[in-house]
């Protein structure tokens, strides 16, 4: 079963399977329809009806469909924290870049594969300066910390957050250049990246 959004994202928490397979329906179709029309021509009525559910059940859940996209960037962050863990798996705790490249490589994979995460990765487009969601790298780079002091055995201090963060930033901006230029992902900007995070992280962790 995918991980439920944060309660505040939703107006009711599903408790039973089948309530939480309906919302797992519906931000699969909100994905979907984003894909296909765009944010600002995504409505809860078009998305209803993709999934298949009445209208009322959609609202059940949100109260527009900006509290929808909300919890599908959600969805979106705890599956790539749970790739990411999945690659971890394999990779032995003696070396840092490798850890760093698998990070990289679950994003640019949901940026490849995901519907909707081109417009919706980790957070809303055009957030609201005063909007607590509005700061999707934040919470990204927070989950990276954890990620990283876990498997490389570090203490996640001040230090370690904030080069975190940055990295998370500098490598945001790139990558949506990369795909700007080709919609794959330009290779060689891909690998300018991939050389930028190792370069500047070593600073903290070599």
């Amino acid at each position: 079963m995918d991980p439920v959004p944060p309660a505040h994202s939703l107006r009711r928490t599903p408790i039973q399977q089948r309530s939480a397979d309906r919302l797992a329906r519906i931000l699969d179709a909100c994905a979907e329809l984003l894909d296909e029309t765009g944010y600002e021509n995504l409505t809860t009525r078009a998305v209803a009806l993709r999934a298949g559910v009445p209208i009322g059940s959609v609202y059940r859940f949100f109260g527009n469909k900006r509290a929808m996209a909300i919890a599908l960037a959600h969805r979106n962050l705890d599956r790539y924290v749970d790739g990411i863990a999945d690659r971890l798996a394999g990779l032995p705790a003696t070396h840092w870049r490798p850890v760093v490249d698998a990070v990289l490589d679950e994003y640019l994979a949901m940026k490849r594969g995901v519907p909707g995460f081109a417009l919706v990765d980790f957070g809303v487009p055009a957030p609201p300066a005063d909007d607590p969601e509005g700061d999707p790298n934040h919470q990204v780079a927070a989950r990276l910390t954890e990620l990283l002091s876990a498997h490389l055995g570090l203490t996640p201090d001040a230090t370690l957050e904030r080069a975190v963060l940055v990295a998370v930033e500098a490598t945001d901006a790139l990558i949506q250049l990369a795909f700007r230029t080709d919609p794959a992902g330009d290779p060689g900007i891909v690998a300018e990246t991939r050389a930028m995070m190792h370069a500047y992280l070593a600073r903290v962790l070599d």
